[in-house]
């Protein structure tokens, strides 16, 4: 996850830039941003706008063509890699799924996802290793303003009038459990090893190692050894010299 995530960084050196020079006080009228930028600088942008439009729909066509393909069909996985920003080699994704941008999502090792995976990445979505979703997930890194005019016909610097929306990050750390009709919200980090019940609205920051539910989203409590499951593997017997031997499976 780490490398891809540094791999990532030379696609943004113009951006890094372009902040540098935002902290030098040049009046923002002279500083040209397309929409994307300004997605990624925390400004308000124009959904509507030609250029987010077609990054968007490469995302939205790639997703359709994956949903129709049999979920046997050894192709089927690449097409993820054709619109995702990045992710590792094992992964799979259960469908249907609907990525928003997709280029602005980027996944580590192992990841699994359930039926009706949602993201709305506007703004970039991290998801480190070993990461299980379950059914119905979305990940909702976009928003808009709470006063209708400014969210239905915002007057921008050029004089255009459209819709507004601005977007936040959301970063899950490893070996993260997302369980069933969750919905995660911009600005959100999910720390390492926690697990999210079903259900649950995230809108807060989540620390590594929790049991955490509810809308909004708490931690409960510690995930300790007393959670441990081992007692219910499935126990073998076998017969050896005429004598009877059980044998537990054990986790890796």
């Amino acid at each position: 996850m780490i490398t891809m995530i540094k791999q990532y960084t030379l696609k943004i050196k113009g951006l890094k830039k372009l902040k540098e020079n935002m902290n030098m006080r040049v009046p923002r009228k002279y500083v040209e941003m397309t929409e994307e930028e300004k997605i990624f600088a925390g400004h308000l942008f124009d959904a509507h706008t030609k250029e987010l439009r077609d990054i968007k729909h490469k995302a939205h066509e790639l997703c359709r063509k994956y949903n129709q393909i049999d979920e046997y069909d050894e192709g089927r996985s690449s097409i993820i890699k054709e619109f995702i920003g990045a992710i590792g080699k094992k992964f799979y994704f259960q469908g249907p799924i609907q990525f928003n941008y997709g280029t602005h999502t980027f996944i580590g090792e192992n990841f699994f996802a359930n039926f009706n995976l949602m993201v709305m990445d506007d703004g970039r979505i991290y998801i480190g290793d070993n990461v299980m979703f379950g059914p119905n997930v979305s990940l909702m890194a976009t928003n808009h303003p709470l006063i209708a005019q400014e969210r239905i016909a915002m007057k921008y610097p050029d004089k255009h009038v459209s819709v507004s929306e601005y977007a936040d990050e959301i970063h899950i750390g490893n070996n993260v459990w997302i369980a069933a009709n969750v919905v995660v919200l911009g600005g959100v980090h999910i720390g390492d090893n926690t697990v999210i019940g079903a259900g649950s609205v995230v809108t807060r920051d989540i620390p590594a190692g929790y049991v955490a539910f509810g809308a909004p989203c708490k931690a409960i409590r510690k995930i300790t050894e007393k959670d441990s499951k081992k007692d219910l593997l499935y126990i073998i017997t076998l017969k050896n010299n005429n004598e009877t031997v059980a044998k537990k499976l054990t986790c890796i």
